[in-house]
């Protein structure tokens, strides 16, 4: 594997969560308060699915001679990511209430605001139609693309200034890691004058060309993916 990348002091893999019972019933539910209550954990078939990718990463680490004391584990609170994120950490042999799992707020599902909220998945569509138009509109009450790309950052900032060196798997959700992506590989390739920092390689990419194809790094629920 290549070493880390210049601007970034640990490299990062995402892995979206399993397949939760919001999933199965067809339901958005992205407001921090929802996110967090029990009953919209993982499905049982969501639950196999984060023990398989738990065994995949495994593998992963294995082939790469990585081994665990350097893996840290970051999760967003929502129950369906801390209930995936806790199923990965068994499988390695990892406490999950030990040093090298963290939750962190600014991961939390996007939220689609109060007129999407506990309604069909069918209106992603919308959604995702405004995004490609314009990602710095935000659906009535909720986040813009934008708005995540602030927190992402954030949360990208804490995580290397607490670890370095690591390998660090990001549990969360699909917009905001389809979104997480499009911004650090967008970051990647971008060469120009003040680029040394994370922040400052961010805010050269955070433009509405790049921020509007963020369905291109769709996940599949549990679905594993190295980024950077």
């Amino acid at each position: 594997m290549e070493s880390t990348t210049s601007f970034l002091k640990n490299r990062y893999w995402v892995l979206r969560h399993g397949k939760s019972i919001p999933n199965e019933r067809g339901l958005i539910v992205s407001s921090l308060e929802n996110g967090i209550c029990p009953e919209y954990e993982l499905a049982s078939e969501g639950v196999n699915q984060a023990q398989m990718a738990g065994q995949l990463f495994q593998k992963e680490l294995k082939e790469n001679n990585i081994p665990l004391e350097n893996i840290r584990i970051c999760y967003s609170p929502f129950s369906r990511t801390t209930h995936t994120a806790k199923l990965v950490a068994s499988v390695l042999g990892i406490p999950f209430e030990g040093d090298q799992c963290k939750v962190i707020e600014d991961l939390r599902e996007r939220y689609f605001g109060p007129s999407f909220e506990l309604k069909s998945h069918d209106k992603y569509a919308e959604i995702w139609a405004l995004d490609e138009n314009d990602p710095l509109n935000r659906p009535e009450g909720g986040e813009s693309v934008d708005d995540v790309v602030a927190r992402l950052t954030r949360a990208l900032a804490t995580i290397e200034a607490q670890f370095q060196g690591c390998t660090v798997l990001v549990v969360g959700h699909g917009d905001p890691l389809q979104i997480l992506q499009t911004i650090l590989n967008a970051a990647k390739q971008h060469t120009g004058p003040n680029c040394d920092s994370l922040e400052s390689r961010i805010q050269a990419v955070r433009t509405p060309p790049i921020l509007s194809q963020h369905r291109k790094f769709a996940l599949q629920t549990a679905e594993l993916r190295a980024v950077i």
